[in-house]
């Protein structure tokens, strides 16, 4: 049997959903840059792996699977990243994906794991004139005025994605989105 982790850092770990993992997420995944750096379609700023962040050691958990082609699909359903972008949008060990984890090898000897697939979307914030998304990781100036515009609806969920990511996300982002808008980590990581 193929030992398959998948790696996660945002909402897979409180809101997994069908993703079929095993039991719980361990907190000793590698080390990944990540920043609070994707406007996502319901207005949520999430987590995405930035090249120029600063690598916070993210969580893993072992799929309920052994067929890495199945574990693929699975994350990428869970994401909702179509077939034409599956490609681009979930990452991948031992094949080589964009963008790489620096040091997975060794991480992944140490476990004795297989294979490892993760959630690759790029950054960006959308255009607010033509709603398209510009695929560069957005200022965490640009980020913070964006989150000040929301209301209602979209404002609550994005401070309950912020507030639920695990409190060892702690990213430079992550930081000045509570010291600014006191959108705390929870304890419980349910909001």
């Amino acid at each position: 049997m193929a030992n398959i982790a998948c790696l996660g850092w945002g909402s897979l770990i409180w809101d997994p959903r069908t993703l079929p993992i095993r039991r719980y997420w361990f907190d000793d995944g590698p080390l990944v840059p990540v920043e609070f750096a994707r406007q996502s379609d319901d207005g949520r700023i999430t987590l995405v792996i930035v090249p120029e962040g600063r690598p916070v050691r993210v969580l893993w958990a072992l799929m309920d699977t052994d067929c890495e082609a199945d574990a693929y699909a699975q994350l990428a359903a869970r994401e909702g990243i179509g077939r034409s972008r599956v490609d681009d949008h979930v990452g991948r060990w031992p094949e080589p994906t964009t963008p790489t984890i620096p040091g997975i090898e060794a991480w992944v000897r140490a476990r004795d794991l297989d294979a490892v697939i993760w959630t690759a979307l790029p950054a960006g914030l959308k255009c607010p004139a033509t709603g398209i998304r510009m695929d560069e990781t957005p200022s965490e100036t640009q980020v913070l005025d964006y989150l000040r515009t929301l209301t209602g609806t979209r404002r609550d969920t994005a401070e309950r994605y912020i507030r639920n990511a695990p409190p060892q996300i702690d990213t430079a982002y992550r930081r000045a989105i509570e010291a600014t808008l006191r959108w705390t980590p929870l304890k419980s990581g349910k909001a």
